[in-house]
């Protein structure tokens, strides 16, 4: 920590390459903040697995299983039992794929989302 701070303070975080020495909990909180990714609103899960329980006819995608009220899914018009195929332009190949997609978002940014509801394929926009 000396070479990365000069500091020899204690405790000393590091978030994002920013260090902060002692307990400075309102720069701790700000960093924080800054970190925050967008949240889709909705549990989800392999459509692979939905389909081999017969829930879905879409074997490849991000099932959607709960959806939280006044969520970024509820506002773009996700339902239980959609499946999310596309994010950005990037197709989706699970949950977890989706999960990293997300990841990369920002606060702020609408995004492209594709769905398959039933047997109809669906076009959106997520709105972070």
């Amino acid at each position: 920590m000396v070479r990365l701070t000069g500091q020899y303070g204690v405790p000393v975080t590091v978030i994002d390459g920013q260090a902060v020495i002692g307990f400075d909990r309102a720069r701790l909180d700000a960093l924080l903040a800054q970190k925050a990714r967008p949240r889709l609103g909705a549990a989800v899960a392999d459509a692979a697995e939905m389909a081999a329980q017969g829930r879905c006819a879409v074997h490849t995608g991000a099932y959607i299983g709960r959806v939280t009220p006044g969520g970024v899914a509820e506002r773009a018009g996700l339902r239980v039992g959609d499946v999310i195929t596309s994010l950005a332009g990037q197709g989706v190949r699970d949950a977890a794929h989706l999960e990293g997609l997300l990841a990369r978002l920002k606060p702020g940014q609408r995004v492209p989302v594709e769905y398959v509801r039933g047997t109809e394929s669906r076009l959106g926009v997520l709105e972070f």
